[in-house]
């Protein structure tokens, strides 16, 4: 292969089997379970990095159930989103990911910098309740449930949630394992349609474990919940500052 064929094919590795595809990603019947709970506020400045703020003692947990996704197929994800400001700007960090997925883990973590990891997370109906589990390997790290559509939720706040950037910390080691890439990145969804949104009582549980420590950020308190059903695109980010240039 010649030096001009790599140039043009280098989207992703493996270089003659990608991954992923290139995008755009579409995302169909994409359904949420959110729960928004109080924590501790000074184990939220020891993990969300400058220059974002911590506004309030607030995360989203979130299991998302995605059966028809560009590119990446049929997974389920779950992880932590905490609510920063960035120059005045509201929006949520991407705290940690959690999929079943290897596509989205190599995409997520390479085209964005999602902080995704390998698990076994579900998000189902049992009877009359939404239920959410996250297990890293065979241990149960994380279980959410929800009353099942008890009431309408506000669209236009769920909608004015999806239109709020996105933030994550991209991280690419060199070849001697120093940084190469160390970058605060931006993300939006766009041409979402929102195809219903429900709220009602919930309850969260979050368990220790060394490798997915979502209990790092402890259950005060919770807060409220929706849960969502949408179609949506995931545009590609941009760099909002640069790490390795200061």
């Amino acid at each position: 292969m010649k030096i001009a064929d790599v140039k043009a094919n280098a989207f992703a590795m493996p270089l003659t089997s990608p991954a992923f595809p290139p995008g755009p990603y579409r995302f169909v019947n994409r359904e949420f379970l959110v729960i928004t709970y109080r924590t501790d506020m000074d184990a939220l400045r020891a993990v969300v990095p400058e220059p974002l703020e911590v506004t309030e003692p607030v995360v989203k947990y979130e299991f998302i159930r995605m059966p028809d996704s560009t590119g990446f197929g049929d997974y389920t994800e779950s992880g932590q989103v905490i609510p920063v400001s960035f120059n005045g700007e509201r929006g949520g960090y991407v705290h940690a990911m959690y999929l079943n997925d290897h596509p989205p883990i190599a995409g997520g973590r390479e085209l964005w910098g999602f902080p995704k990891k390998l698990a076994t997370p579900l998000l189902e109906t049992e009877i009359d309740t939404l239920v959410g589990t996250l297990d890293y390997g065979k241990v149960r790290v994380a279980k959410a449930t929800m009353g099942f559509k008890h009431r309408v939720a506000d669209h236009a706040a769920v909608l004015a949630g999806l239109a709020a950037p996105n933030y994550l910390l991209k991280i690419i080691p060199h070849v001697d394992g120093t940084p190469r890439i160390c970058e605060l990145v931006r993300y939006y969804t766009s041409n979402v349609t929102l195809k219903g949104a429900w709220t009602g009582p919930a309850s969260l549980e979050l368990h220790p474990h060394a490798l997915a420590p979502v209990a790092d950020l402890p259950v005060l308190k919770v807060e409220s919940a929706v849960h969502y059903i949408t179609d949506l695109t995931l545009d590609l980010g941009t760099v909002v500052h640069d790490y390795l240039a200061e």
